[in-house]
């Protein structure tokens, strides 16, 4: 009988500590993840390579770029909390094309001042980032939400009915700049 109490409590003890071993590995990935030297924030890094998906994504081509003005790209969390964004100067941009009928209900440019709900929403979503040191050089809220400025949605992820990550692309014709934000809080 002692001789198999003996050899259960070893049993207990060997699995106890492959628990705490695996247990001891994933705190030390957490740490190292969130800690480590690549998971830091990049400022100014982006080149025209990196931010060539904005203006695909948004029909313009990526061609037009003339150069990347300004980019912030945060560390990430591990949830995946970020904010990036991205200030691309492009060699023209056409009124006619962001005010053209959209050919799907996916390519579609809003003026500043005439965004519907959802997308106001997340244009507003945006406004505590735009606060931050980070990327003071991004346009303010005020100047998002004017007639200046063409709002295309590229993403926007809805918790409870309010957003909870977005991703926003901006062109201010006046001046041929286009800005990305992508923020996940």
């Amino acid at each position: 009988m002692k001789l198999r109490i003996a050899s259960l409590l070893r049993n207990l003890l060997l699995v106890w500590g492959v628990f705490s071993l695996l247990g001891v590995i994933g705190l030390g990935a957490f740490v190292a993840y969130n800690l480590g030297p690549g998971n830091t924030d990049r400022i100014d890094a982006a080149s025209t390579n990196d931010v060539g998906f904005v203006l695909n994504a948004s029909w313009l081509g990526q061609d037009r770029i003339e150069k990347v003005v300004r980019s912030f790209v945060s560390s990430r969390s591990f949830t995946g909390d970020h904010l990036d964004a991205y200030a691309v100067k492009i060699t023209h941009v056409d009124l006619a094309e962001l005010i053209a009928a959209p050919t799907s209900f996916h390519s579609r440019w809003y003026r500043g001042d005439q965004l519907p709900a959802v997308v106001r929403d997340a244009t507003e979503f945006i406004g505590s980032a735009l606060n931050g040191d980070e990327i003071a050089w991004f346009p303010k809220l005020s100047d998002l939400r004017s007639a200046e400025v063409f709002v295309y949605p590229l993403a926007i992820y809805l918790q409870d009915g309010n957003p909870a990550s977005v991703e926003l692309i901006f062109v201010r014709p006046a001046d041929n700049m286009v800005f990305y934000l992508s923020d996940k809080t």
